[in-house]
């Protein structure tokens, strides 16, 4: 049974970092897809950053140059730090997977339309931001 587990999340200052590992399990290959997702109170749910299997990573525009998505294959872990944290980065931030979907609809999947066809979500971790 593949599972998905995001031990981190907690309070911090605004400016400060912020490391969130989600932590990959079951897997007999892959995932092939991987992405964090967060959501503010009263908002939708939206992708952060993505990385399909060829390790290429894609990041939504309100954190590019703040967040780096790195993916530790030998633990399969996928690591999302998060640097210069803002109030408005406060949110529940979710780990998806799928374990064969290719890289165009890993990135489309996660960036653009929510998270559709992601077949394996973890329980979600709260962060939040104080100013």
């Amino acid at each position: 049974q593949v599972q998905l587990v995001e031990p981190g999340g907690g309070s911090v200052q605004a400016g400060g970092p912020l490391r969130l590992p989600c932590s990959a399990s079951g897997y007999t290959y892959g995932p092939n897809c991987m992405g964090w997702f967060r959501q503010a109170p009263g908002k939708e749910r939206e992708g952060v950053a993505s990385f399909d299997s060829d390790g290429y990573i894609s990041y939504e525009d309100a954190v590019k140059g703040r967040f780096t998505a790195t993916k530790d294959n030998a633990k399969n872990i996928l690591y999302l730090q998060m640097n210069s944290l803002k109030p408005e980065d406060t949110g529940m931030y979710y780990c998806a997977a799928d374990q064969d979907m290719d890289a165009v609809r890993c990135h489309m999947s996660v960036l653009v339309a929510g998270g559709s066809g992601l077949d394996t979500w973890g329980q979600g971790t709260l962060v939040t931001v104080s100013s």
